[in-house]
């Protein structure tokens, strides 16, 4: 496999480049001395963005982009093989590397290389760990999926030899990696179009727990019921942390404010360690502050910096995020698009302010909503109204007989305010003819169901 090389920058061109993790790599590299080319479909704020940083991005993907040969070529997971340039890039005999293997690449350049894994909780526990990591100085490079307000975007490229970054399970993506510490935040069903079952997740998420070297540390959630087996028999270090199990760092004396923002004593090995408050929502979020604690602690960090470093973190974007009033109804975005990310979002929403809790909701992927059906509808059973849009497509094309009437009957039959409507604007004169001051409205969801909220506050 081709090998980047900081000590011996080359020439490297992105197929995808606009794309949130492409463009954020493509970014280390130009930090790194690397000459960036790269191509996207479409222009957008994160292909201006890496234009500015001094790629060259072509927009529209053409072979001929490919006339002066690249020393490297990186392709996302979307990219299929009758691509024009990777075709191309395949006929010339050019090296390629996918988006994880190239990840992976960058991770050995770095001493401390920490990967964050989990089926929920990825992008808001690496932006914990990033503004601890900040607070310390450490000046770390950190490629986060979504846009953290402290580094400005979604990457930051610094000069030490630290390196955090999401490590995503989806087609195996996190085996390519090289971490010296893992996280494992949760092992849950989902990404059910790649992975046979729970225990083929499981597998994998093994796997990656082997690919932390022994002189290195694995960080687990003692609450997860597979975290015994995932780290049965590993020759690293293991470090745990818990909310209701025995474990390595746990959480005492948990209250939230009327924002539902958690403050807890934190206990580390038995002994009391510090106390710590949140400015994000949810008891979910104690306990993701809890493995970044640990990594802290792991990093020879004292208790005050990690609690400082915690209290500025304010959530990405898209993680229960506030948007603003719209005549007395508070506007929140969450990306939550898997049955237990529901559950954790609307246990956060029960403790905010509210009369009321209306949930816009938009499926993401015909094969997760017919695999997780009943899952998805005990979970939003938990809001007082369910507005539901189709369900978003992203890669699939097979609709595999399933649509968004299927989950509103199942809402329907567990006693919930459910309705389903075909349109974006219909969904949006439903709520401003129902929702009254004092509610609280949530629109959910991985895909453009954003939009409902924006446009409703515009």
């Amino acid at each position: 496999m081709y090998q980047i090389r900081f000590d011996c920058p080359c020439r490297v061109h992105f197929i995808g480049i606009g794309g949130i993790s492409m463009s954020g790599l493509a970014e280390i590299l130009l930090g790194a001395g690397f000459s960036v080319s790269g191509s996207d479909a479409s222009a957008s704020a994160l292909t201006e963005r890496i234009t500015k940083k001094g790629a060259h991005v072509f927009i529209g993907q053409r072979a001929e982009n490919l006339r002066e040969l690249p020393d490297l070529v990186v392709y996302t997971a979307a990219i299929r093989p009758d691509n024009p340039e990777f075709a191309a890039a395949k006929a010339s005999g050019v090296p390629m590397l996918s988006r994880a293997e190239l990840l992976g690449q960058i991770m050995k350049n770095y001493k401390t290389a920490i990967a964050v894994a989990g089926t929920h909780g990825k992008t808001t526990t690496t932006s914990m760990v990033s503004h601890i990591l900040l607070k310390a100085a450490l000046d770390p490079t950190i490629s986060v999926g979504g846009m953290l307000p402290a580094i400005h975007g979604n990457i930051r490229v610094g000069t030490s030899s630290t390196f955090v970054t999401e490590a995503c399970e989806y087609t195996n993506s996190f085996l390519s990696f090289f971490p010296t510490i893992g996280i494992v935040l949760n092992i849950d069903a989902d990404h059910l179009d790649f992975f046979k079952d729970l225990d083929d997740i499981a597998r994998s998420f093994r796997r990656f727990a082997e690919l932390i070297p022994p002189e290195g540390c694995l960080i687990t959630n003692a609450d997860d019921p597979r975290s015994k087996e995932l780290t049965e028999g590993l020759p690293c270090r293991i470090r745990t942390y818990a909310l209701t199990s025995d474990a390595d760092y746990t959480a005492a004396d948990i209250v939230y404010d009327e924002h539902g923002c958690g403050s807890f004593t934190c206990i580390e090995d038995g002994k009391v360690l510090g106390s710590f408050t949140l400015n994000v929502p949810g008891v979910h979020n104690v306990s993701n502050a809890l493995s970044a604690i640990a990594l802290g602690r792991l990093l020879g960090l004292d208790p005050e910096t990690i609690a400082a470093g915690l209290a500025e973190f304010r959530g990405t974007e898209r993680r229960f995020e506030y948007k603003g009033m719209l005549s007395g109804v508070t506007v929140i975005d969450d990306y939550a698009h898997h049955p237990t990310e529901i559950k954790a979002t609307m246990n956060a929403a029960k403790t905010y302010p509210h009369r009321e809790i209306w949930v816009a909701f938009q499926p993401h992927t015909y094969s997760r909503t017919k695999a997780l059906l009943q899952d998805f509808a005990d979970a939003l059973s938990f809001a007082d109204h369910v507005v539901l849009a189709d369900i978003y497509a992203a890669r699939e094309t097979d609709d595999l007989g399933i649509s968004s009437k299927d989950l509103r009957d199942s809402l329907t039959e567990l006693g919930c305010d459910a309705y389903y409507f075909k349109s974006f604007d219909e969904i949006e004169n439903f709520l401003k003819s129902h929702c009254i001051p004092g509610d609280l409205l949530i629109t959910m969801g991985a895909g453009n169901i954003v939009e409902v909220g924006n446009h409703l506050l515009a």
